[in-house]
């Protein structure tokens, strides 16, 4: 892995995430794919991309599928202390075993270096290590994968699941970081960002956003026939009740309600949900994540959408 370009830590080219001949060539990535045995089209995925809360609504989802009794894989980014935390996986929601991990790394090591030497030395450590999560996540038979992008959307490494595995978009918010490498300007952010949004798959927005920044993820939508649900909407809300300590640590409870009519029709009314991330960003990352289970929920109950077979009804 040493081997591989991490621009994690030498910096992201200018331009690098924009959908352009700047951008990142997506190409690199699917070949690597395609000599593991195209892992990524094994399973549904929920794609998440934003500049601040992907994390924590990738987490909130997560929990969420896992109390239902599905298998859920995790692919988030970046890790605190040990790269397998960007992997989770089975019941606990846990970083990935260092024993599973190696196992991985060698059974896909071949087909890693040959990579690396046909792409000449161009491959990054984020599309090998983003490639072993599919892997993984192909091998340990998940009903669905969350999946958050590293930078941007359009020309992110994670970016290449097709709408017929996508189960659903999520962006949950755009702002000023990586400048330089998405364009410039907070619009173009937005337009990289958007480029996770597939045909005829639902797409969730967090926000809240400008006007001029929710309408290019409208555009998007509209031009790829995607029904949008924003978890702006004034029928989703949530209000803080208390703050409290559970074993030593910050919690806040709160009720959710979301009811949507349009579109695709949602309703849950949830009381004394304990948040263990505090702020009102975190209530409406959680609105984000509710607004995504159900959405899930919905597709599959009316048949629109079956989760490869699984349990999801």
């Amino acid at each position: 892995m040493e081997r591989l370009r991490n621009y994690e830590r030498s910096g992201v080219p200018r331009g690098a995430g924009t959908d352009s001949d700047d951008g990142f060539d997506l190409g690199r990535m699917r070949r690597l794919l395609r000599r593991l045995g195209d892992p990524h089209t094994h399973f549904p995925a929920v794609h998440i991309a934003g500049t601040k809360g992907k994390g924590s609504t990738a987490a909130f989802l997560s929990n969420i599928m896992r109390e239902q009794g599905y298998n859920v894989g995790c692919y988030t980014s970046p890790h605190l202390l040990t790269i397998r935390e960007r992997i989770s996986i089975g019941e606990t929601g846990g970083p990935v075993s260092a024993a599973l991990l190696k196992n991985l790394f060698d059974h896909a090591k071949e087909a890693i270096d040959q990579s690396i030497e046909s792409e000449d030395g161009a491959l990054t450590h984020f599309e090998v290590f983003t490639a072993l999560s599919y892997l993984l996540f192909s091998r340990e038979n998940v009903n669905i994968a969350i999946i958050e992008a590293g930078l941007g959307g359009a020309r992110d490494a994670t970016n290449v699941i097709q709408s017929t595995e996508l189960a659903a978009s999520v962006i949950t918010t755009v702002g000023k970081e990586h400048l330089p490498a998405l364009g410039g300007s907070l619009q173009s952010i937005a337009v990289a960002k958007s480029g996770i949004i597939k045909q005829e798959r639902p797409v969730i927005i967090g926000g809240p956003f400008s006007s001029d920044i929710e309408q290019i993820l409208r555009d998007r939508a509209f031009l790829t026939q995607s029904p949008i649900i924003s978890a702006c909407d004034p029928g989703i809300r949530s209000i803080t009740t208390c703050i409290g300590w559970d074993c030593g640590k910050p919690y806040q409870s709160c009720d959710i309600v979301v009811e949507i009519k349009k579109d695709i029709p949602l309703f849950i009314e949830l009381h004394d949900v304990k948040l263990q991330l505090l702020g009102d960003h975190q209530r409406q990352n959680a609105l984000t994540a509710c607004c995504t289970a159900l959405c899930l929920r919905e597709l599959v109950k009316d048949g629109i959408y079956l989760i490869h077979q699984s349990k999801l009804v």
